[in-house]
């Protein structure tokens, strides 16, 4: 029954959803009509707050075009290639390799949502080139599956504001003048319980879910394998230019500099892995496993290959964001929501909203910051730890994100499919996430 289900919802995502191009500019336009409709905004301030935040966002897009290609880059290296091979060769049969897939990128985005990003598509690819009788698009989907749990992780954008004194984010600290460290918000039952359910769960409705033979859309081994082939560097003639190119020693200084940087920064501030963090460790690993400063650039120059789809589409969910915070439609969802919220039911309800609202604002940051003035200051009228009701917030963006192709773009860029191709077994885990989540808010407030 349930793969039945899930062939309905793949069908008719094939059908119906368009490319994540145009997957924005529709979203632009109901956020346009929304903000019009719901909200004192006139056309002019809708298009200025629109075209303010397309410009906004470039930053952003840069750090997410250099996560890919840093960490595709990576992967590259010799070592770490044999690792994913050889994790790779470990599943049989399409069940468990879209089990092994997940558990990579569900692991990897707990720890650093970057780097399960980057894993999960990198370790579906390398199955894909080892199996013909496996839906390379359900191994995508179940790659992504794994980035449910990233803002109940490590580098949950929500959490480490609320942990941060100071933090321009941390509206718990300004609204109550505590700081709710990671034992108040990451490492508690009602988030903790959730992730380990999915990380049972998931791998159980994938075995369900695994399109049979006869609907299986697969892709030929040859052509993943050609996509990734990096052009070989020959040492040819010794010439100044070539011995620079193959030395070891200016990857060497070039790393000890990096290392001498973290070594007194770490020293200093402790250790923290922001995304700029996640792109510089990406970078030196690379160079360092790579080698010779060439490898790194041939390899680094294949991986760019990838970045098309991010550099073409964030400027456009800049200015979705925009538009929903500039017109303060976003503050309106919000609000909302808490004005019908009790004592039991605030965190649940902050989770529902922030699941509307990621649909428009699939940013950790940007999100909290339009979302928090109103969730915080309710909790403490209510009488609701307003550490619950900001991991809410958390929860509900990252089951958003199940049919939100804003952060699919890494995995489909590296994949290079298309949101049809995985969305219709995503909605899927976006229900079960949905129920799971939403349930231990409910129980545990």
């Amino acid at each position: 029954m349930l793969r039945q289900i899930t062939r309905i919802c793949v069908r008719y995502a094939e059908r119906y959803i368009p490319d994540p191009f145009l997957y924005a500019v529709i979203l632009t336009f109901i956020t346009v009509a929304a903000s019009l409709i719901w909200t004192h905004s006139g056309l002019t301030t809708v298009l200025n707050s629109w075209y303010n935040g397309i410009w906004v966002i470039l930053a952003f897009a840069l750090q997410m075009a250099l996560i890919l290609a840093t960490g595709v880059t990576l992967a590259d290296a010799p070592i770490i290639k044999k690792g994913l091979e050889k994790l790779a060769s470990l599943p049989k049969r399409q069940s468990s390799a879209a089990i092994t897939v997940f558990f990579a990128a569900a692991i990897g985005s707990w720890l650093n949502w970057g780097f399960g990003l980057v894993v999960g598509a990198l370790v579906a690819r390398e199955i894909a080139k080892r199996t013909r009788d496996v839906d390379f698009g359900f191994l995508v989907a179940a790659a992504y599956m794994g980035f449910l749990v990233w803002a109940s992780g490590l580098s949950s954008s929500i959490a480490l504001a609320t942990a941060t004194p100071g933090s321009a984010l941390n509206i718990i600290q300004k609204v109550t003048g505590h700081v709710e460290g990671f034992d108040h918000t990451i490492f508690t039952a009602y988030n903790m319980i959730p992730v380990i359910l999915l990380l049972i769960l998931i791998p159980i409705f994938l075995i369900f879910m695994a399109p049979e033979e006869a609907h299986m859309k697969k892709v030929d081994p040859e052509i993943l394998i050609q996509q990734d082939q990096v052009i070989k560097v020959e040492i040819g003639e010794q010439t100044f230019a070539t011995v620079l190119e193959n030395s070891w020693l200016i990857t060497i200084a070039l790393v000890l500099m990096g290392v001498g940087y973290e070594w007194n920064n770490i020293k200093t501030n402790g250790f923290t892995l922001d995304i700029n963090g996640f792109i510089f460790y990406a970078l030196m690993l690379g160079l360092i496993l790579h080698g010779r400063p060439i490898r790194y650039v041939r390899s680094f120059n294949a991986a760019t290959r990838t970045v098309g789809p991010i550099l073409l589409q964030f400027p456009l969910y800049g200015g979705i964001m925009g538009i929903m915070t500039g017109t303060g439609l976003a503050a309106l969802i919000a609000q909302g929501f808490v004005a019908f919220s009790t004592h039991a039911t605030l965190p649940f309800w902050s989770f529902i909203s922030s699941n509307i609202i990621s649909l428009f604002v699939p940013s950790g940051g940007g999100h909290w910051a339009v979302q928090g003035p109103f969730i915080v200051p309710a909790a403490v009228k209510l009488h609701v730890d307003p550490a619950m009701t900001a991991m809410g917030t958390a929860m509900g963006e990252q089951t958003a994100n199940m049919i939100q192709p804003f952060w699919a773009l890494p995995i489909l860029a590296i994949a290079r499919l298309g949101i049809k191709d995985i969305m219709g077994y995503c909605v899927i885990a976006m229900i079960v996430g949905i129920v799971i989540y939403g349930g231990s808010l409910l129980v545990f407030a």
